[in-house]
């Protein structure tokens, strides 16, 4: 590929990439099964600790244990917000219009709970495991955009019960739960302005 054609690859990838945003009223019509798997294994490429993969994607699709899972997050959020959130982050997250109330858990199609796996009976032990899972998060968000599928980054505290509700095992620590779909018709995404480059690049 010649300097010109790689320019005009990174432009339009980073171009693609600017239009995505965070949604938190989804519709409930169906996403193909197909995308999903695609962007779980382009995820599953991700870089990871001596290439041992520390990750789990777990798919979750069944309306009654998307319930679970809503039920399970908002007691939690409930007492986060109501007890536990330091003033700065409510403040800090005013904009966004986000509270302990997580409809999104059940209406959008797909929730996709991903796991940081740990040592244990059937795993080795992991290195760099945050570090890992993280960039394999990020190449799924990227992944399910480009397939034109909105998502959204959720990270309920505390999230252990996230291994009960998914029936997982010790070991798979939550990392966080992705709800995917389309955009509500009447989703409202807020006009945050991201930094420009000059203030997240430096050379050197």
């Amino acid at each position: 590929m010649s300097p010109t054609d790689m320019t005009g690859a990174a432009r339009m990838f980073a171009d693609r990439m600017a239009t995505r945003r965070s949604v938190r009223e989804f519709s409930p019509d169906p996403v193909p099964e197909a995308v999903i798997e695609a962007a779980v294994r382009a995820a599953a490429t991700a870089p990871s600790g001596a290439n041992l993969q520390p990750w789990r994607f777990v798919v979750v699709t069944d309306p009654a244990r998307k319930r679970r899972l809503r039920e399970a997050a908002e007691a939690e959020e409930r007492e986060f917000y109501s007890h536990r959130a330091p003033a700065e982050w409510l403040e800090t997250i005013a904009p966004i219009g986000t509270d302990w109330r997580k409809p999104f858990l059940e209406t959008a199609p797909v929730v996709i709970v991903v796991f940081e796996v740990h040592q244990g009976p059937h795993s080795p032990k992991p290195y760099y495991v945050k570090e890992s899972v993280g960039i394999a998060v990020g190449v799924l968000i990227a992944a399910l955009h480009h397939a034109g599928l909105a998502t959204l980054t959720h990270t309920p505290s505390p999230m252990r019960f996230l291994n009960e509700v998914c029936e997982r095992p010790a070991e798979e620590r939550p990392y966080l739960v992705m709800p995917v779909g389309h955009p509500a018709a009447d989703a409202h995404v807020p006009d945050l302005a991201r930094k420009p480059l000059s203030e997240v690049m430096v050379r050197r």
